[in-house]
């Protein structure tokens, strides 16, 4: 299987140089994908294209659209015209979205799969088309080409949020900082509710950190007996609807739904 070489990403990257260069946010980038930035903030070993039941995804390359994800001080999403969102990124503006009209965009996408040697997905293909990627891989030290192929549940999860309209979802394709980005925003908890984003720590379950996170889905229900329904990104390298137990569940963001 294709693995995502950080050491070709981050070209002869001086990692303390390249961290005092970097913002907060792009420095979680910069580390997740370059080797030598991986072992001077001790993350653990990226498996970009690994199954999501198995692997983590927790080191892959990370990035946030700079219009939601810049830091605690902005709780909303500034007003923007049709063109202006689309710039962006988004297929609408922001605007009032229900959690129904999310998940039933995400179970349409159950069966997608990844395709060609590269192991692409229409999900890639967005992601790597918005400002805030290139951004992120520029700062990162490494090209937005890197993020072709590699792991997608986070992907998969700001699609959704950039197709609907949904408000404060946050964008991002790791894991860690879109949690992190979640609790800034005091949009963190422990309730499984539909439409909320679920993050996962397949080792240590809800006894996990944030910065332990492997893979992240979307609620669709909490089903009473201790266990959620949820769909996925890059499940065994597919969209698939789960049965998870709780007790792998680190916590849930909480995107800003209509009433």
């Amino acid at each position: 299987m294709k693995r995502f070489n950080p050491q070709t990403a981050v070209k002869r990257l001086n990692p303390e140089l390249a961290i005092q260069r970097m913002t907060a946010e792009d420095r979680a980038v910069g580390v997740a994908v370059g080797a030598v930035l991986i072992g001077a903030v001790g993350l653990t070993a990226f498996h970009p294209l690994g199954d999501a039941d198995a692997t983590t995804e927790a080191a892959g390359p990370a990035g946030t659209v700079v219009s939601q994800n810049s830091g605690k001080s902005e709780k909303s999403e500034p007003s923007m015209t049709a063109a202006e969102a689309k710039a962006e990124g988004w297929k609408v503006p922001p605007r009032a979205v229900e959690a129904s009209e999310v998940i039933d965009l995400a179970k349409e996408q159950v069966g997608i799969e990844e395709e060609g040697p590269s192991d692409m997905t229409k999900f890639h293909d967005w992601w790597v088309s918005t400002p805030r990627a290139e951004k992120a891989a520029s700062g990162g030290g490494f090209s937005v080409d890197s993020y072709k192929g590699a792991a997608w549940c986070d992907m998969f999860v700001s699609w959704l949020g950039a197709q609907t309209g949904v408000k404060n979802m946050g964008w991002d394709a790791y894991t860690v900082t879109h949690a992190e980005w979640f609790k800034d925003q005091d949009r963190w908890g422990q309730k499984a509710k539909p439409g909320a984003i679920v993050f996962y720590d397949w080792s240590a379950g809800s006894d996990g950190d944030i910065g332990d996170i492997d893979h992240v889905g979307i609620v669709e229900k909490d089903n009473g007996d201790g266990t959620i329904s949820t769909v996925e990104g890059n499940s065994n390298d597919a969209v698939e609807e789960k049965t998870r137990d709780k007790s792998e569940v680190v916590g849930y963001g909480y995107p800003d739904y209509a009433a």
